[in-house]
């Protein structure tokens, strides 16, 4: 039967982006949210002597929750995925510039930031800084909710051709902070506002981000505009079914999973290549009395879905999409397949989350990438290669990817939660 889900709605999906302006942020919003559900921190450096009930660890910008009352120490898992980070510009290690006049912060392109789209907004700041505390150190969350940071188009009288400039991202992503007088430290001003001295900042990951807020748009209020709907759009229902499906019966540990810096690669310590994942899973087959063999067959039995956007077709470039695959905003939860596996999907996966789908009431529609011309990739097929997991490339679908807003279907957000839920539910065989 549908599974129940009431709590995910467009109006929460714009809360929750609004309070999450950084990776670090994404992680500290779903763990006040766990928390307020009855979930405990472990932390990675202690023994697990107990993992059973409801858990969640967090490494850096990435995070792992899980509800286990397995009867089995080999019980499979049901693992939703997703990624906190999101293309943007990102302040870097000497950021202090001066030209013409102008005090400027140096900054430069995270990911496959859709770099015009930077242009003329006002821009806030968030990220984390590691600062000294004796003989150690510790993190300190940042956000400034300020526009402090602008990056200036080009006037288009000075466009050779009036059409633009192709921007270089050495020369044209510096944001202006300032005008004439002494160079103030950048650095130091970020310090102050996170409450400590300049002098015991040690390293720092620090992002801008847009300071419009997330809304409700269109005709009848049925669209969602807002930053990073990749892929915040799927931490957002993947927690929202997450929590729904801890109260619900099945075959399976449910376990929601987000790792940073999909947007480069995931070649780090916590991301979708990191041992992050396996050996969470490992620690928690430990914990309940089983051993490697019983963690292997676990993993035999699992399933991952890598929850990630999906391409709408835009109505003012059809032709850009493969024909005979087109992707409505509102049409429901898409399954992304791709056969030189840029997606991890294949047949089996498929079915999973059809079954799923079907589970929770809600339609399915297909996506394949034109032939001719390069395919994205997402977390899964690195996912599956890493734990042998049988994986499968979801999301909802959106338009302006990469872009600094972007645009998604209101009704799209409660369907891809429900879907997401039925799939970390499965009924018994």
């Amino acid at each position: 039967m549908p599974v129940s889900l009431t709590a995910a709605t467009a109006s929460g999906l714009c809360a929750f982006i609004d309070a999450s302006p950084s990776p670090f942020h994404v992680c500290a919003t779903v763990a006040a949210e766990l928390d307020a559900n009855g979930f405990t921190p472990l932390t990675e450096a202690k023994a697990w002597e107990q993992a059973s009930g409801k858990h969640y660890v967090v490494r850096g910008g990435s995070l792992i929750a899980w509800s286990d009352i397995a009867d089995t120490p080999a019980e499979p898992f049901r693992v939703v995925g997703a990624h906190t980070d999101s293309p943007n510009l990102r302040v870097k290690q000497h950021p202090d510039l001066a030209s013409a006049g102008w005090q400027l912060v140096g900054l430069e392109p995270y990911g496959g930031a859709w770099l015009n789209s930077w242009l003329d907004r006002e821009l806030g700041l968030s990220g984390r800084l590691s600062v000294r505390e004796g003989a150690r150190m510790h993190d300190v969350l940042v956000r400034i909710d300020e526009p402090i940071l602008r990056v200036p188009q080009l006037a288009i009288h000075l466009s050779e051709d009036r059409r633009g400039v192709t921007l270089d991202p050495q020369r044209h992503v510096n944001a202006i902070w300032g005008i004439g007088g002494a160079p103030v430290s950048f650095l130091d001003f970020v310090a102050e506002r996170a409450g400590v001295a300049g002098a015991d900042v040690l390293g720092w990951e620090l992002m801008t981000h847009d300071l419009a807020p997330s809304t409700l748009v269109g005709r009848d209020n049925d669209l969602v505009s807002a930053p990073r709907l990749d892929n915040q759009g799927t931490c957002y229902a993947g927690l929202q079914a997450f929590l729904a499906a801890v109260d619900e019966p099945g075959a399976a540990t449910p376990v929601l999973v987000m790792f940073d810096h999909e947007e480069v690669g995931s070649q780090s310590d916590r991301g979708a290549q990191s041992d992050l994942l396996p050996a969470v899973l490992e620690r928690i087959v430990l914990a309940r009395g089983g051993g490697r063999a019983d963690y292997l067959a676990a993993l035999a039995g699992s399933v991952v879905v890598s929850g990630d956007m999906a391409h709408a077709t835009h109505p003012n470039y059809p032709e850009r999409h493969e024909p005979a695959h087109r992707i409505q905003v509102g049409g429901g939860p898409v399954l992304k397949v791709n056969q030189n596996l840029r997606y991890a999907t294949d047949a089996a996966g498929a079915g999973a989350f059809a079954l799923a789908c079907a589970q929770a009431g809600v339609p399915l529609q297909r996506y394949v990438h034109r032939a001719d011309l390069p395919c994205g990739s997402t977390i899964g097929p690195m996912t599956a290669a890493r734990t042998g997991i049988s994986t499968v490339d979801v999301g909802a679908p959106q338009l302006a990817m990469h872009s600094c807003r972007e645009l998604m279907g209101a009704a799209d957000v409660p369907a891809y939660a429900a879907a997401l839920a039925a799939f970390l539910t499965p009924a018994a065989d």
